[in-house]
């Protein structure tokens, strides 16, 4: 009889809203709960698929900032599991390691918790077995392969570990291991946590990443899922589940050659209904982008506001959709007047010519510093990783400020 097993990690259950949904009351509620949505629909795919074992390769938390509130409805989740005969498998990474009430909180009897000092569980009276090594503390500088047991002989041999494996663009190195240490060590699976983006790294052995269950802003665009492990015959095979709530999207929409706003929103209610329409998630959060050539690329920008309410109408009217936010990268090629340039022209050259100066750049550099000073360090890293995208967040901000004051300008001159 075959059986199944739920691998999943990173939930950040809670964690703190790092979206422009904030702006929108509404949308912000439902970005707040998901992580929990997420939770619920992988432990009722438990209850309802029959699986026998969940497992969480860490990150069920998300730091310091949580609330006892939030470990009672995990134990109330986990309880539900427990009811179903479900056992659940928990190794803490380093946002649980951080977090005072990871350990503080009774956890039903049928989750198992791993210490630093690692262990194996059998899985009922399965010949299968569980390892699993918790982070201590919130750094975790070497390895933690060392810290597991030997596989038991001639019984499959499932592992929990979160760790940044050789490393990724975007997360600290935590627990670093590679991927053919982690094969060579005779476990059948691999349940890996820490990086967001679900990877299968091998599947002789089987090495996953499962990827987080929910994102939580575009930089964790897209569906999420967890990995569900069938074993049959003394073989393990994996398959996608998915599991987020919402997702978050970039998606695109060209007016190229549109004359009129009627041919414009016709453009944009076909483009949402595609993407209501090929959303896994019962929910998605866009940023769209408006691009391409149009006679009226002037009027948009001058009327952006008016043209932001029109799309979060459509959006709606998709169903299940959400605008965050509208980035206008259209243009328009115009003839000059008989004269040559004409006056808005004419104004909008000398504004670029400004933005170009280095005493315009070193001001702009300096307020832009400022600004930057304002916001959370996570959100600053998040914004400017490096020197070189410092540059462009400000190239960008100040081309559209040329854009957005010529846009004015021959708006007045309809």
């Amino acid at each position: 009889m075959a059986i199944r097993i739920l691998h999943t990690a990173d939930l950040h259950l809670d964690s703190p809203l790092r979206s422009l949904a904030l702006k929108n009351a509404r949308l912000s509620e439902q970005v707040r709960i998901a992580s929990r949505r997420a939770l619920e629909r992988m432990v009722q795919f438990c209850i309802d698929e029959g699986v026998q074992a969940l497992l969480i390769a860490g990150d069920l938390y998300d730091g310091q900032a949580r609330s006892a509130k939030t470990a009672a409805y995990l134990a109330l989740q986990m309880e539900r599991l427990r009811a179903a005969g479900i056992e659940v498998f928990y190794i803490k990474g380093n946002h649980d390691a951080e977090n005072p009430i990871s350990g503080a909180v009774a956890l039903p009897d049928n989750v198992h918790v791993f210490d630093g000092r690692g262990g194996k569980v059998q899985l009922g009276a399965e010949d299968i077995w569980i390892h699993g090594v918790s982070f201590r503390d919130k750094h975790a500088p070497e390895s933690l392969l060392p810290r597991y047991q030997a596989p038991e002989p001639s019984a499959i041999n499932i592992a929990l570990m979160h760790s940044s494996l050789a490393g990724v663009a975007g997360h600290d190195p935590y627990a670093p291991c590679s991927v053919a240490a982690l094969k060579a060590a005779g476990f059948d699976y691999w349940a890996l946590g820490h990086i967001h983006k679900r990877q299968i790294h091998s599947e002789a052995p089987w090495v996953v990443m499962s990827g987080m269950p929910q994102g939580r802003d575009i930089g964790e665009a897209g569906p999420k899922s967890a990995t569900l492990l069938t074993i049959e015959g003394g073989a393990v095979s994996v398959s996608e589940v998915r599991a987020s709530e919402v997702e978050f999207q970039a998606v695109s929409c060209a007016v190229d050659g549109l004359e009129s706003d009627d041919a414009i929103r016709a453009a944009l209610r076909d483009c949402l209904r595609e993407v209501a329409a090929n959303t896994r998630s019962p929910a998605a959060i866009l940023r769209l982008a408006l691009t391409g050539s149009t006679p009226r690329a002037w009027h948009i920008r001058r009327d952006k506001d008016m043209w932001q309410a029109t799309i979060e109408e459509l959006a709606e009217e998709a169903g299940s959709l959400w605008i965050e936010k509208i980035s206008l990268e259209i243009n328009a090629e115009e003839a000059a007047s008989p004269e040559g340039v004409n006056a808005a022209q004419e104004v909008q050259g000398l504004m670029e010519d400004m933005r170009q100066e280095a005493g315009f750049v070193a001001e702009a550099q300096q307020e832009l510093t400022q600004i930057m000073a304002l916001l959370p360090p996570d959100s600053r890293r998040r914004l400017i990783p490096d020197e070189a995208a410092q540059t462009a967040l400000l190239e960008q901000l100040t081309q559209d400020a040329v854009l957005s004051m010529a846009a004015r300008l021959r708006g007045q001159s309809t």
